[in-house]
């Protein structure tokens, strides 16, 4: 670097011999009024303009760069000393001798140790020995100083800098070795000039009404020591200043006015002592004042034809510009906090388009909130409140919405606006509250800040999303057919997967699960529109399947981003999850499915209801002798069950079991009303007669009284409702549960093939037999068919033959009322169900008339009343007619297998010998068995068996019964004298 002759020669700065236009000098920045932010430092409640405390801020400079005598002043004060110890090392070179900076040349190509530490790229117009800068045709003589480089920084022009220069010439010709901490600049200044300095009259009256101002700013208006209202002075400063505006003072120093003046001044500035000597001057470093005038030299540090570009120059020009802090009372501290504001106000000002401006606020705010950590200055933390909160203010309102703010080709903007918010942010609330700052840990801040950013930004987008869907809601609010909310959902997860992808990085570095909250947020908004949609539907539509398995699979892909970015996390995601309750879409549309389903069981119920009351069950209204109402009901539940299947859904298989169940039912239902007016086995047993004792020859009852007893005996257990059945009405009945049951196994194979066809998920539960199938509905038609058989072979025993057998078998005498009018009409009755019941059914039906005769034939003999008396003699009569009645249904082998008959005739059988035995032997059996049964004493009577209805050699009520048929003198005296039966009833 070549050398340079003193700054200060002859009482001129130092300068290139070509002239710039006042236009240059006079240029300011094209500051957008819309994006400017107010001054965090405070209004100095005046009408000074910029240009007039730039100019202010340049006579502070030069004064306190200026050397007096032939030598550059090197004089550092112990406060400046104090301040460059705790300077960062990379800005410590900022700090080095005046006099070097001073005389250093511009012809330096080294990178700047400012804007490398600060991350600031270098400027596309660099200065060149050749001229001012890249944009100068004019090449200057000389090499360009750093003094006047600063000059053309400030836009002061060369005439203005001379009278100042002068000005200072004459102060350290009159006051040699003065130092400007000793002095009020303003004054002096205001002692050397006259009228004849400047170009017109005018502009003389303007540069001392300035400067009565800053007189007035820097000790009455914003004093560095608090006045007190009754101070002397300050009344004479205020007097004189309002008084100067009327008539001019006199600013030769023999002059009284300016003794006054000078008096008063320096009173003021001189009301206490800061520092080792007694008369440091206290005019320029009073808050807000001090602030403003420095805020204007570090604008100086921006290229005056690229507003957005920091000088090359900057490490030498602030060195220079650190020389006024002894005058300003600018420390380091306050220094980083006023360079991070200019910094930051260009960044702002120039339309927000240089991210190394952000970058090196970000880089300084390290240094401010060291700063921060290493002072209790309450003034200072006023100041930086003030600042912070701006900026702040300003990172969040583009923040709380950054997806409108950033994009992916501008997100290393967004990361320093994030980095720089978080900054003010933690040494505001951690720094400046010392009770936060015990609680809190450092993270905290940074980690609420981030999440409530994430979570305004992403509620901000999805309304956006929702605004756009504005039109189609509309729509969608009179046509059912606009799934509005199923287009939202994949425009939701779209946005999910480009947050995750642009944003969540950048966020990461202060919030660990980012992508996490994102997609909480999302999660919550989307459910919020869902649980709206929901309450307005109460049946399955195509469009609601659409939205709910639009909404199942946006949950999908937000869980699962959620889940990948809480894998480091201390907690697993948990929290994040636990933030996203289920949408419960496939319940909800299970629910919907069931409520479909429902109605249609309903309506099938419904039509059985209806239906059934109608069918007459007539062999010959079907090929198949069943009831047309069974092949309708079959229909309609074959045709839920595939248009269940194809309802565009993926849990058949969860809901299979449902539809079947209630299909089930419902074919239940069928079922139960198909038995229901047939009664039951119970129904046509006639009620047996109290016990009573035959006498002998009663057998010869009249003919009339006979006829009565049976009339009474018919009406017994009987009722008209199930008597207007035919038996072929039951065949048909029987049939129609027969061919249900058959078609039941039919439906369960057509279930697993719809359910193949299907988009359903688990095919193996159906195919692997899973699933219930048709059970309610198999059971139903096996005890169905049980009953119906049973309830059909009493009717046709017990009612449609009682005349030829319950009214006249063995009616009077056994010999002459035989079994063979009843065979002849059972046969009738068996040939009839026969040509009518399925043969799957047939041997049963067969089977049961043919219990219902055994058990006929015993109720006959055991229990039929006073009308019928048997000897002993009537023993082989009675055998006869019962193997008469066994081959009826052996048919000679074409009926039912000899087995079944012996098997279910075995009680027949056993009972018989009783009828031929011994009175006498038959009442000591009974005595014997029913003493063993119930007990006896000698002095009680042999207690009553109870009918029990199971006939057996070894039970008391069959012998007894024996007994009371019994035509013998023996057993009537026995039992008129053991229970005093009647002989009649």
């Amino acid at each position: 670097m070549k050398k340079m002759s003193h700054i200060f020669r002859d009482g001129t700065l130092g300068h290139s011999k070509r002239h710039m236009s006042s236009s240059n000098y006079h240029s300011s920045s094209h500051f957008s009024s819309a994006d400017a932010i107010t001054s965090p430092f405070g209004q100095l409640g005046t009408n000074l303009s910029d240009s007039d405390l730039r100019e202010t801020a340049y006579e502070i400079f030069v004064a306190s760069c200026r050397s007096y005598g032939s030598k550059p002043l090197t004089y550092i004060s112990q406060t400046e000393k104090k301040s460059t110890e705790r300077l960062p090392s990379s800005l410590a070179a900022l700090t080095s001798s005046s006099s070097s900076s001073l005389q250093r040349s511009l012809t330096s190509t080294a990178a700047s140790t400012v804007k490398r530490a600060l991350g600031l790229k270098k400027s596309s117009n660099s200065r060149n020995t050749n001229g001012v800068d890249g944009g100068e045709k004019i090449r200057a003589k000389k090499s360009l100083t750093t003094g006047e480089l600063m000059r053309i920084q400030m836009r002061v022009s060369e005439q203005t800098d001379s009278r100042i220069r002068r000005a200072l010439l004459r102060i350290a010709a009159g006051q040699l070795g003065r130092r400007i901490e000793s002095m009020v600049l303003p004054l002096e200044l205001l002692q050397q000039f006259r009228p004849s300095d400047f170009p017109n009259r005018q502009e003389y009256e303007a540069w001392r009404r300035r400067n009565l101002k800053v007189l007035e700013l820097g000790l009455l208006l914003h004093p560095h020591r608090p006045l007190d209202r009754s101070d002397a002075a300050a009344q004479q400063l205020q007097k004189i200043i309002r008084g100067a505006s009327e008539k001019p003072i006199e600013t030769r120093r023999i002059s009284e006015s300016m003794q006054v003046l000078r008096n008063t001044v320096m009173s003021l500035a001189c009301r206490s002592h800061d520092g080792p000597f007694y008369d440091t001057c206290h005019w320029a470093d009073g808050v807000p004042f001090n602030l403003r005038l420095y805020q204007m030299l570090l604008e100086a540090c921006f290229d005056v034809n690229e507003e957005t570009v920091i000088i090359e120059e900057v490490d030498e020009v602030l060195e220079l510009i650190k020389k006024t802090w002894i005058v300003l009372g600018i420390d380091q501290m306050l220094h980083n906090l006023c360079f991070s504001w200019v910094l930051f106000n260009r960044f702002i000002s120039t339309g927000q388009v240089e991210d190394d401006l952000l970058f090196a606020v970000n880089n300084l705010m390290v240094e401010v909130e060291k700063d921060v950590k290493a002072t209790q200055n309450a003034n200072y933390s006023k100041i930086l409140n003030s600042a912070l909160s701006a900026i702040l203010s300003w990172a969040e309102k583009k923040l709380l919405s950054y997806r409108d703010s950033f994009q992916s080709d501008n997100v290393d903007q967004m990361e320093n606006t994030v980095s720089l918010g978080v900054s003010a942010a933690k040494i505001l609330v951690e720094d400046i509250s010392y009770e936060y700052r015990r609680k809190q840990k450092d993270e905290d801040v940074a980690c609420e800040r981030i999440d409530t950013y994430i979570r305004s930004s992403l509620r901000a987008a999805f309304d956006q999303a929702m605004e756009m869907a504005d039109s189609s809601r509309r729509l969608w609010k009179t046509q059912e057919n606009t799934p509005v909310l199923s287009i939202l959902a994949q425009d939701i997860s779209e946005l999910a997967f480009s947050e995750k992808e642009i944003f969540s990085p950048v966020l990461k570095r202060w919030h660990p699960l980012a992508a996490g909250v994102a997609v909480a947020t999302l999660h919550a908004c989307y459910g919020n529109e869902l649980k709206q949609f929901v309450s307005g539907i109460s049946e399955l539509t195509p469009d609601a399947i659409l939205v709910l398995r639009a909404a199942d699979k946006l949950e999908k892909d937000l869980v699962q981003i959620a889940v990948e970015d809480s894998v480091d996390s201390d907690d697993g995601g948990k929290a994040i999850i636990q933030e996203m309750p289920p949408y419960e879409a496939e319940a909800i549309m299970a629910n919907l499915v069931k409520s479909w389903i429902k109605a249609r069981v309903n309506r099938l119920k419904e039509w059985v209801d209806r239906n059934l009351q109608q069918e007459v069950w007539n062999p010959q209204a079907n090929r198949g002798r069943f009831a047309p109402s069974a092949v309708e009901v079959l229909r309609m539940v074959d045709e839920s069950l595939e248009a269940f299947f194809m309802l565009p859904i993926l849990i058949h298989s969860v809901l299979i079991p449902d539809l079947i169940h209630d299909l089930d039912k419902c074919l239940q239902h069928y079922i139960l009303k198909a038995k229901s007016g047939c009664g039951s086995r119970t129904t046509f047993v006639p009620s047996m007669p109290p016990l009573t004792r035959c006498t002998v020859g009663s057998k010869f009852f009249k003919k009339e009284k006979k006829l009565q007893i049976a009339r009474k005996r018919t009406q017994v257990g009987t009722t008209n409702g199930h008597n207007s059945l035919g038996i072929e009405q039951f065949c048909v009945r029987i049939n129609t549960l027969q061919h249900i049951r058959s078609e039941l196994q039919i439906l369960e194979r057509r279930i697993a093939g719809y359910h193949r066809n299907s988009n359903s998920t688990n095919e193996d539960d159906i195919t692997n037999g899973l699933f219930k199938g048709f059970e309610l509905s198999a059971s139903a038609c096996q005890e169905g068919i049980q009953q119906i058989s049973e309830a059909a072979a009493y009717k046709v025993v017990f009612h449609d033959l009682s005349p030829v057998f319950w009214d006249g078998l063995y009616v009077g005498d056994a010999s002459a009322s035989r079994i063979d009018p009843f065979l002849q009409e059972l046969e009738q009755n068996l040939e009839t169900i026969s040509a009518t019941v399925h043969d799957r059914v047939r041997t049963r039906a067969v089977t049961d008339i043919m219990k219902a005769s055994f058990d006929g034939f015993l109720l006959v003999l055991l229990a039929g009343g006073p009308s019928r008396a048997f000897t002993c003699r009537d023993l082989p009569i009675i055998e006869e007619d019962f193997r008469s009645l066994m081959d009826l249904f052996w048919s000679n082998g074409d009926g039912l297998p000899a087995e079944l008959i012996d098997k279910l005739s075995v009680t027949v059988k056993s009972i018989l010998p009783l009828f031929s035995a011994d009175t006498g032997t038959l009442i000591e059996q009974f005595r014997t068995l029913t003493v063993e049964s119930y007990g006896y004493s000698a002095k009680s009577r042999l207690p009553l068996p109870p009918t029990s209805g199971q006939w057996s050699l070894n039970e008391p009520n069959t012998l007894l019964r024996v007994l009371c048929h019994r035509n013998d003198e023996i057993a009537a005296k026995f039992l008129k004298k053991t229970y005093n039966l009647p002989k009649e009833l």
